[in-house]
């Protein structure tokens, strides 16, 4: 049975906790916030505090705070020899500052509170300073998920800004697209089966062999009616785009 103490009560804390309550080979013997109010949901289910000076014993000590968080709030922590991890994708091991031994526990997914996610297929990238510590967590990522990777720290970096292209911008894209289409009385619902495709597509092809649009046939025509179409900013972003996709496979706009 491996003991688990969650720091923090965002989204990240949020569905691990959940995940890890229904784990039984898991005990999770408390949650941590700096604020009681935020996790007083858990109360019935485990323990939980606001001081980080009285964590009760575990054998993994999970840190899921915002990036600029984990540096102070990991230099709180008196736990020697106890495992202190954290869940980010772009901070280093290093930067955990505590006298304790250090790691890494990244789920590799977005989390939004509200909706429910299958952490069976979240990879989860292990990093720890010794090889006893990367064993502990390879146990833990295998309770929850099929797909666990050791990633040095330099490596879950890149992963991190790739998943910043695929995901974050992705979405935001999605919300042009769907303020262009409330703007002018369209179903934001009728892109839904293109946006499942294009995922898709990508299963089988490279993202390379798989790009279509006017940018790559050079359509200047339609460029020019789709830039008159936009507001300043979509049209800023639509013409760098434009221009990234059409440097890939041609010549300048």
């Amino acid at each position: 049975m491996i003991k688990i103490s969650i720091i923090g009560g965002g989204n990240v804390a949020y569905h691990l906790t959940a995940i890890l309550l229904k784990t039984p080979t898991v005990k999770l013997v408390e949650v941590y916030n700096r604020t009681l109010d935020k996790i007083q949901y858990l109360k019935h289910k485990t323990a939980i505090t606001a001081n980080l000076n009285t964590l009760k014993d575990a054998d993994i000590y999970i840190i899921c705070v915002s990036d600029n968080a984990i540096e102070e709030v990991s230099k709180q922590l008196n736990l020697n020899n106890k495992l202190v991890v954290h869940t980010s994708g772009s901070v280093a091991i290093d930067e955990l500052k505590c006298n304790a031994n250090k790691g890494v526990f990244y789920l590799l997914q977005s989390f939004s509170k509200d909706k429910n996610v299958d952490f069976s297929n979240i990879p989860i990238c292990l990093e720890a300073e010794t090889k006893k510590d990367l064993e502990l967590l390879e146990t833990l990522a295998q309770t929850i998920s099929k797909n666990s990777y050791h990633i040095n720290s330099s490596q879950r970096r890149n992963i991190h800004v790739s998943a910043v292209f695929i995901n974050n911008f992705v979405n935001h894209l999605y919300y042009i697209g769907n303020q262009i289409c409330s703007n002018n009385n369209v179903p934001f619902e009728i892109l839904q089966p293109l946006i499942k495709e294009t995922a898709l597509k990508i299963e089988t092809l490279t993202p390379f062999e798989a790009q279509t649009g006017p940018a790559k046939r050079n359509d200047t025509k339609t460029l020019k009616k789709h830039e008159a179409m936009l507001s300043k900013n979509q049209k800023e972003i639509y013409k760098l785009l434009s221009q990234s996709i059409y440097n890939t496979y041609g010549k300048k706009l």
